[in-house]
């Protein structure tokens, strides 16, 4: 592999990131501090911490460390995607589609976490 943005978990977080950007501009401007600003952050974190595991693939460690940190922040951005559809700022269609591929992000970081010498090379 020659960069992390050829990784499929890459790929379908940076979207994933991106649908909730743009979702997120329908959201009340007095959450722009509050859910707005949480939800963008844990969503573009699992990219951001996916680059720096990718850096440190040598050092089976540090990978795994930076992999669990994508894995907690994926994990937050579902907490916020709760809190979205509990303050009817999204439909249930919205909050399932955005759920399921935000589950689907977990299941390949956790691939990862559990076959690290699989993207070490």
């Amino acid at each position: 592999m020659s960069s992390y943005k050829s990784l499929l978990v890459y790929e379908k977080g940076f979207k994933l990131a991106m649908e909730i950007f743009k979702l997120t501009k329908t959201f009340p401007k007095d959450e722009i501090y509050g859910l707005t600003s949480q939800i963008r952050r844990s969503s573009r974190a699992v990219c951001s911490n996916l680059a720096e595991a990718y850096r440190k693939r040598r050092y089976e460690n540090h990978f795994i460390s930076k992999l669990t940190d994508c894995d907690s922040e994926n994990s937050e951005t579902q907490v916020w995607l709760d809190f979205s559809i509990s303050c009817q700022y999204i439909d249930e269609t919205t909050y399932n589609k955005h759920y399921k591929e935000s589950e689907e992000i977990g299941r390949l970081i956790q691939y990862m976490i559990e076959n690290p010498n699989k993207f070490r090379q």
